[in-house]
């Protein structure tokens, strides 16, 4: 599975929306990957996630594969369309 999605909240993935990120990626079994312009990290690491440098207005691509994915895409996704509960 892959989605796109844009990073609304103001610091983007950095510091605490990147923790509660990798935090959430961890629970599933699934590989959950992030992509940003063609370079794909492990969403379950939180130095991958912070490398990315990822801004507000930026557009990722979440993708998941294995058992789980549809659970672990939903909440994903729910969770960067919350801003990460920054507002």
């Amino acid at each position: 599975m892959k989605k796109e999605v844009t990073i609304l909240n103001k610091t983007g993935l950095h510091a605490r929306p990147a923790a509660l990120f990798v935090h959430e990626a961890s629970k599933y079994k699934c590989d959950v990957k992030v992509e940003k312009d063609g370079r794909e990290i492990n969403a379950k690491s939180i130095m991958g996630v912070l490398s990315l440098g990822v801004g507000q207005g930026t557009k990722i691509n979440i993708i998941a594969d294995g058992v789980d994915e549809k659970e672990a895409m939903d909440a994903l996704v729910k969770l960067v369309e919350s801003k990460f509960g920054e507002e």
